[in-house]
């Protein structure tokens, strides 16, 4: 804290939203620092966002990023396990969708950014899988909450796993396609969606 000794103001802002959320001003921001620096960074932050959320101390936005993006990360895999497994069965998606959206499997991944494309529109999956939070950066913040779990001694058995599907997938080769692609890997070769 040399720059606060200093009298220069630090906080840390990592957002979540993504390319969509940024497009249309409707970011989060996970801001750690003094709380009245964020008072006054609050207005230029609320211009682009529209959560602006206090996590504490300087270095506690990005613990909140971490840990938002563990869980994103494993709830695509579980969305994408459950939907590949629902077509399978012989459930329409966009049926699957309504019915587990007013259920107890509802998620953020489920409803507003499904890994089946044609669901909603706008969303990577109906774009191809581009333009999104790219599969190599969601396996960087990935590894950054596996280090974090080791030095405060935490346990992440999901986290562990969903890192390691993370990647093999960007192993190979699809790292710069949106992490929601990960429903390719999922599906296996002889899905549809993975030969499209």
């Amino acid at each position: 804290m040399q720059l606060g000794a200093r009298g220069i103001a630090v906080l840390d802002a990592p957002v979540s939203g993504g390319v969509m959320g940024a497009q249309a001003g409707t970011l989060t921001f996970m801001v750690g620092g003094e709380g009245a620096d964020l008072d006054r960074a609050r207005p230029v932050l609320q211009a682009m966002g529209r959560n602006v959320f206090h996590a504490g101390i300087a270095g506690n936005g990005q613990a909140a990023k971490v840990c938002n993006n563990l869980l994103a990360g494993i709830s695509m895999i579980a969305v994408s396990e459950a939907y590949t497994l629902g077509q399978r069965l012989g459930l329409d998606p966009a049926t699957m969708r309504d019915i587990v959206s007013t259920s107890t499997g509802s998620c953020h991944a489920l409803v507003n950014y499904p890994p089946v494309p044609g669901l909603v529109p706008n969303v990577p999956s109906s774009r191809e899988y581009r333009n999104g939070f790219a599969a190599d950066r969601m396996l960087k913040d990935l590894r950054l909450a596996e280090q974090a779990a080791l030095e405060t001694r935490s346990s992440l058995p999901l986290g562990t796993l969903a890192t390691a599907l993370y990647g093999l997938f960007c192993g190979g080769g699809s790292g710069d396609l949106d992490y929601s692609a990960v429903i390719r890997m999922i599906e296996g070769a002889t899905s549809p969606a993975a030969r499209a």
